[in-house]
């Protein structure tokens, strides 16, 4: 069958529906595969603690002559864009001079014997001495967790010492005798911090690092839940995540998927990353879009678009800017593919689909 040119237009739409649908259906990892997620509260919080305590079955030393914590941050916190180098967790800018506030540093700078200025060495999100009892260093262990340490230029470390985290806005500094991670970071802390507690769960409470209040939930400080949905999960993190699995066995659940945290502790609708568990209790399935293949416009029907929250992610996850006007959404800049929109309702979801052609 000789294929023409409308032919191949048609199949490779066709083939990328095929394809998005696919994504759109997947399921929950197979980590996953115990965890009862049509439960939600405590009875969640335990069954997702059991699964990452039982497959932490490597413990890594701190400091070794054989593969320890330096060898594995080396390629967790490996900066994806440059090569060589480490992101350094509260930093934010690399041409001022000031090497304190670094964002990026070379691995080779690594915090030795000598001198700290200008370079690196472990922070651990969940202060050593905040968790009760404190963490030690001198066996593999709590302390040693590498889902708790983070690159961090050596004088920001020693800045940040073990002041409680507290909301902020902006880079990363005190408020007041607190301290704030900064914007790129502060989604990175809160997600360490409910692994932590998951992890460890009478050592590491939440309440023992996080000012503010517990509204959401008696456990853990609003503070946390709000920053796990205002900061999404990068890729930074999803890479990080992944090494240290590979090493420890262990994962953080809510980096493969922040929206585990609003079924735990309720508070602000987080990303449903695996598009299935904030699903399950959609009440607002009436509502549609259309056109699904489109050039201009989409309207969104069945919707008070005043009273709720619209977001449209690309193919590898980026959040687009969009023109909402009423009920319709102008999506004439977007390039040619397949996207998703997200629209949360209180605490009810959809995701639907469209293709841009």
């Amino acid at each position: 069958m000789k294929i023409t040119s409308t032919s191949k237009v048609f199949y490779t739409i066709f083939s990328a529906f095929i394809l998005f649908t696919s994504f759109l259906s997947a399921q929950i990892p197979a980590y996953y595969s115990e965890v009862d997620f049509t439960k939600d509260g405590d009875v969640l919080k335990s069954e997702l603690s059991t699964l990452i305590i039982n497959t932490h079955d490597n413990l890594i030393p701190y400091t070794s002559g054989s593969t320890d914590t330096w060898d594995v941050v080396h390629q967790s916190d490996a900066d994806v864009s440059i090569s060589g180098n480490v992101v350094l967790i509260y930093g934010y800018n690399d041409t001022d001079g000031i090497s304190k506030n670094d964002r990026t540093r070379a691995i080779s700078l690594q915090q030795g014997s000598g001198t700290s200025i200008g370079r690196w060495n472990r922070e651990h999100v969940f202060a050593r001495s905040l968790a009760n009892p404190n963490l030690t260093t001198n066996s593999a262990g709590p302390g040693t967790d590498v889902h708790n340490l983070r690159a961090a230029d050596s004088q920001m470390n020693t800045y940040r010492s073990n002041r409680f985290f507290a909301s902020g806005s902006g880079d990363s500094g005190y408020v007041g005798s607190h301290f704030y991670p900064g914007d790129e970071f502060k989604g990175d802390i809160a997600r360490i911090i409910m692994y932590m507690y998951l992890r460890y769960p009478t050592q590491c409470e939440p309440t023992n690092i996080g000012a503010g209040s517990t509204m959401y939930s008696n456990d853990i400080p609003d503070v946390f839940l709000e920053w796990n949905e205002e900061d999404p999960v990068s890729v930074f993190e999803t890479n990080r995540n992944n090494v240290i699995a590979s090493y420890q066995g262990n994962r953080n659940p809510f980096i493969d998927n922040p929206y585990l945290a609003t079924l735990v502790w309720n508070g602000p609708d987080a990303e449903d990353i695996w598009g299935v568990l904030s699903a399950a209790d959609v009440a607002v399935s009436s509502v549609f879009i259309y056109p699904t293949v489109v050039e201009d416009f989409v309207t969104i029907k069945g919707l008070d678009v005043s009273k709720s929250s619209i977001k449209i992610y690309n193919q590898i996850g980026q959040a687009l800017a969009f023109d909402l006007d009423t009920n319709r959404i102008d999506v004439s800049a977007f390039s040619k593919g397949l996207y998703l929109m997200n629209i949360q309702q209180g605490n009810q979801s959809k995701t639907v689909k469209f293709l841009v052609k």
